[in-house]
């Protein structure tokens, strides 16, 4: 075995075995997001580039291509059997989440227009975004749970940005992205808490809860307020 495959497995052994019936309720949550993901987000695509919102439709594509990539690598990793597959996905089921943190952004902060904070807010997600990603493909053991202080730092980088977003995001929106960030926050709790029964269900209904709202948020500001 080579150091890196052991690494990986190593960092695997961190994690409890779940039941079938958490697999199962897992695979559900899943399931119910991926789908909304791919319906709700080709809709959102579709009346944003031939009706309300062409100007930001790549932006919301970005958007909407981390959010099905980033649910569909944890369906993935969560539901493979234990072995060198699934040490290997839980690597891209990390690293997806910061791609998933910078693409939530691009649309948002996009529609800002040539505001200074919100260019340079949106280059720093991404470089921080790429970073993390190296980081969890090439060193993942050697971070660990810090990782989610990082995740917490970008998700909540907006704050900087916060009158500038006021200005150019309908209040709808504005306060629809930030329940969304509170409800990928609370969620982490049961993330942590490993050794409540079915914590990883959970966390994923959380994830799930945040995605959604922040997903009514871009249907806000490119659509709905623009009809």
């Amino acid at each position: 075995m080579t150091k890196v495959g052991q690494r990986a497995r190593d960092f695997l052994r961190t994690r409890r075995t779940y039941s079938l019936a958490e697999l199962i309720a897992d695979g559900v949550v899943h399931g119910i997001g991926l789908v909304m993901a791919m319906v709700a987000g080709s809709v959102l695509l579709t009346l944003a580039l031939v009706r309300t919102a062409p100007e930001v439709f790549v932006p919301l594509a970005v958007y909407v291509g981390s959010l099905i990539g980033v649910l569909s690598v944890s369906l993935a990793f969560n539901l493979w059997p234990e072995g060198r597959v699934k040490a290997w996905l839980a690597r891209f089921d990390q690293a997806a989440i910061f791609l998933f943190i910078a693409g939530t952004y691009t649309p948002v902060l996009a529609s800002a227009g040539d505001a200074p904070m919100a260019d340079k807010l949106l280059i720093f997600v991404w470089a921080g975004a790429l970073l993390g990603v190296a980081l969890k493909l090439l060193v993942p053991k050697r971070f660990g749970r810090a990782a989610i202080i990082v995740y917490l730092a970008m998700g909540w980088s907006g704050v900087v940005a916060f009158q500038t977003l006021t200005a150019t995001l309908p209040p709808t929106a504005l306060w629809l992205i930030l329940a969304g960030g509170i409800a990928y926050s609370a969620g982490i709790i049961f993330h942590l808490w490993e050794r409540l029964a079915f914590q990883n269900v959970l966390w994923h209904i959380f994830v799930v809860l945040g995605a959604s709202l922040h997903l009514v948020a871009m249907y806000d500001f490119a659509v709905i307020s623009r009809l």
